[in-house]
């Protein structure tokens, strides 16, 4: 499995943990949220800074991007993993990609279907704020391990931009990544979390200053489960057996 898809569903596995569940004393604590550096491609010592800052993953998001400069980059990072954005990709480029060691790839509802049975690589889909709701539920059907929200380009973090998080996390089954549009302050990622996001894509060409200030922010956002699913329910522990009254099936018919 891609490492970077494991640390991932670690994430979003324990922000939905059932109310009434304690983990084990024992057992590692998950990262509230993942921290993906965007690289531009272009630079070897641009990708340096994903190790140097802790980083959970780096992301190529330069289209064009060759081979040779990929391998180059790969090995820069070291044991983090690395991701590519696939779009102007051959087939035999994309194909080529594992063998290189690339752990992952983001693809838009544009791309080639037959990227879908790359089991060898870790899968996201990157899907605009306005993709319709039918089509964002019908995600869930595919192979695909999460969702990369893009921020548009903005500069700035809106108020929309957490509506569409809380709107696609309330749709979808699988873990939901988000592209930052500026560098986030400590409350935007805060209310980031509370909306449901497990990662966030920081903006490529940072100094390595400005993401260690953004790691140690995610380091101090809340541990504790956000109880949240697809469909906007909260997880309940299930004690089976009983019968559902005719209040409780009215109640659960009601979406929010």
């Amino acid at each position: 499995m891609s490492k970077f898809v494991d640390r991932l569903q670690n994430v979003s596995k324990s922000s939905t943990a059932p109310i009434g569940f304690h983990p084990s004393v024992s057992e590692p604590k998950s990262a509230a949220m993942l921290l993906i550096v965007g690289l531009s491609g272009a630079q070897i010592k641009e990708a340096k800074i994903v190790g140097d800052v802790n980083a959970d993953a780096g992301l190529i998001m330069g289209e064009g991007i060759g081979a040779k400069l990929i391998s180059q980059v790969i090995q820069a990072v070291g044991d983090v993993p690395l991701g590519v954005f696939v779009k102007g990709m051959s087939q035999k480029e994309i194909d080529e990609l594992a063998s290189l060691g690339c752990d992952f790839v983001v693809f838009d509802i544009k791309g080639a279907a037959a990227i879908l049975g790359k089991e060898e690589l870790g899968k996201f889909l990157m899907i605009e704020p306005s993709l319709d709701q039918g089509l964002v539920r019908a995600i869930n059907s595919f192979e695909v391990d999460g969702v990369l929200i893009s921020s548009g380009g903005d500069s700035v973090m809106a108020v929309e931009h957490l509506l569409v998080c809380r709107r696609f996390v309330d749709l979808l089954e699988k873990p939901v990544i988000m592209t930052l549009p500026s560098l986030a302050s400590k409350e935007e990622l805060t209310s980031l979390w509370q909306a449901g996001v497990d990662g966030v894509v920081a903006p490529s060409t940072q100094s390595a200053g400005t993401l260690a200030d953004l790691k140690r922010m995610i380091g101090d956002l809340p541990r504790k489960a956000r109880g949240r699913r697809a469909g906007g329910g909260v997880l309940l522990p299930h004690y089976g057996g009983g019968v559902v009254g005719e209040e409780d099936e009215q109640e659960e018919r009601i979406e929010p």
